[in-house]
Parts: C-alpha cells; structure tokens; sequence
C-alpha cells in the first residue's frame, strides 16, 4: 500500500499537465469527488490542487510543452535530486526539467528513462507530498507499461533501490512485476511493471509511460462518469482476483488512469 510517509523512492507526489485546466478540474470533480483549488499568481500560474475531503490529493497544472501530450506526472521521493539526476544520465536516462527549488515546499526534477518513460522526483522541504493516499478518491498504485520490461526494473532498480517480486497473469497473459521500495515489506507495495509490445503503446507511439491507478468507492459508476463527462474507456470494468474491480480509464484530453475498487473493502 502507498502511505503519506516520505520513503526514498515511494510516489509522494502525482500532478496533471492539461490543456485546458478548468475542463480538466470539471472532470476529476465529476468521476473522482475532487475540489479544485487554483492558486493565486496570474495567468502565468495557470493551475492549482485538487482536494479530497479537505486533503491535497494531486497537482493541476497547464500543459506548455510544445507537442507533448495531456499526462499524470507521479514523482518519487529522493534524498537529494542533483545526485539523482546524476545517477539517471549515468543510467542512459535524460533530463528533462533540471533540479530546481519550488521555494521551501522542496526540489524537484523530471526524467525520461532509457526508452522514454517520464517520470519525476521530489526532494521534500516544507512539502512531503500528497496528503491523502490509499483511500477513495486517492493515489492507490502507480504502473508502468513498457515494452522492456527486464530494462526497466534494472533501471529503476539502480535509481530508488526498489524490490521486485513477479506474479503470473491469469490467461497465460506473462508476469506482473510488483515494486515495494527499498528494505520495506510488501505490505508496502507501491505499483507495478507491465510488459506489453510497442502497438500496444499507442497513447505514446510505443514509449512506455507510468499512469496512476485511483481508490474509487465503485468502479462501475465513476467509469460512468468518465464517459458522461468526455472521457473513454480502454479497458473494463472488470474483476482482478485478489485485486479488486479496475478499468483503464482515458480522459478528454488524452490522459490515461485508472480507477480501481480494491478488494475486500472494510
């Protein structure tokens, strides 16, 4: 399970670059019960928080980047993000946005590992992250898809340290990999490596990508709102055993998560 606690290498933190931010704060309302919260600084500051039940579950953010496409950002605490970014292009990664200071909230970086997958890295300050995890409408899993599966759990492996354990798919569908950060038990799982071909990859034209899986109270009716408010469906609903009731979920602008119902709900 992710928690609110600031381990090296467990996702503390997850924003969404939007095109249009308050179509995109319009829709997570509606499929996931988020407030939005826009922050104060002018149009150059276009973006804001969401909120549920009071607590900061995700970042909003206008998307700037010419020809890049409407995606969740999920960030992984580190120690120290210069000697991370370091340890990424000595591991064939690349830089994206270098370290820098969001005032006293922390340091922060964004990567793309050896074969395209972005993703980010926190150094906490003021700010450890999320404030709500693991519960409806929250961050519960975070997942990779990528056609090299063995090379990314080198590389990220190397990076955060993380521990893996392979779980067989039903169907003769290959391995899951399951990832639990460094010298934790696997009551602290965190998310997981799917091994999947390059034409399956569409949403980045073969790149891998990590997308966030989101706690939801029923899966059926928030896959119904995603469809009320614009957005797809590419996969479900349907039942994982021992998992829980889970459907791939694309947004209006093209930003892909997932909803899931864990299973047993207390």
């Amino acid at each position: 399970m992710i928690t609110t606690d600031p381990v090296p290498g467990a996702p503390c933190w997850l924003d969404l670059g939007a095109p249009d931010v308050p179509a995109a704060a319009a829709f997570y309302g509606a499929v996931l019960g988020w407030q939005y919260e826009a922050m104060e600084g002018g149009e150059d500051m276009e973006g804001g928080m969401f909120r549920r039940d009071g607590k900061i579950v995700a970042g909003l953010g206008k998307l700037t980047e010419e020809g890049a496409r409407s995606a969740w950002m999920i960030y992984y605490n580190v120690a120290d993000a210069d000697a991370t970014t370091q340890a990424v292009e000595k591991a064939g990664g690349t830089v994206r946005v270098a370290p820098m200071d969001l005032g006293e909230w922390g340091r922060m970086a964004q990567f793309s590992d050896p074969l395209g997958g972005q993703f980010a890295v926190w150094q906490p300050g003021t700010n450890g992250g999320v404030e709500l995890v693991d519960a409806p409408g929250s961050l519960s899993w975070t997942e990779l898809y990528t056609s090299d599966a063995e090379g990314a759990k080198k590389f990220y492996g190397d990076l955060f340290g993380w521990w893996y354990s392979d779980m067989e798919l039903p169907g003769g569908g290959g391995a899951y990999t399951l990832i639990t950060p460094a010298g934790l038990p696997q009551e602290r799982m965190q998310g997981g490596i799917m091994a999947l071909p390059k034409e399956h990859l569409a949403l980045t034209g073969g790149k891998p990508y990590w997308h966030p899986v989101f706690d939801v109270e029923d899966c059926d009716a928030a896959v119904a709102k995603v469809t009320e408010n614009g957005g797809s469906v590419q996969m479900g609903p349907e039942d994982a055993e021992d998992v829980g009731r889970l459907a791939v979920c694309v947004d209006p602008s093209g930003a892909d998560f997932v909803v899931l119902r864990p299973v047993p709900r207390s």
